[in-house]
Formats: C-alpha cells, structure tokens, sequence
C-alpha cells in the first residue's frame, strides 16, 4: 500500500504579499494582527501566508475601472 501525500501549500512571504495588493509588507502584517489575514510562522519566526486565502482576500477587492485611469 501506498500512502496518499496531500499536495504542499504555497506559502508567500509578506513582500509577495504586499506585491499583489499593491502595499507595504507593514501593511500585510498588520493585517495578519489584525486577523484580516491567518499568518503561520516558521521555525525562525518568520510569517507566511497561505496562497489560496491571500489569493480569495484579493478576488474579493474591487477592481479600478478603465475610466478611472
């Protein structure tokens, strides 16, 4: 038998983060204290954010229009 191994989750660090939203990494960690955003931390203290939670965060924004431009 072999074991099913569930596939890895994409982590991205705070700069990846505040790269998609368009902020500053301060910014993204403030949300994560703020518990708009679940970050994990790593050995060295470090946070991490899950790919598919910052990824549904970001389909919920709002969208500029073309005319505003």
């Amino acid at each position: 038998m072999s074991a099913q191994h569930p596939e890895p989750e994409m982590l991205l660090t705070p700069s990846e983060v505040a790269t998609l939203f368009r902020v500053d990494p301060k910014t993204v960690t403030r949300w994560a204290k703020a518990g708009k955003l679940t970050s994990i931390r790593t050995l060295g203290g470090h946070r991490r954010y899950r790919e598919a939670e910052v990824r549904d965060l970001l389909g919920g924004i709002p969208q500029q229009r073309e005319a505003d431009r």
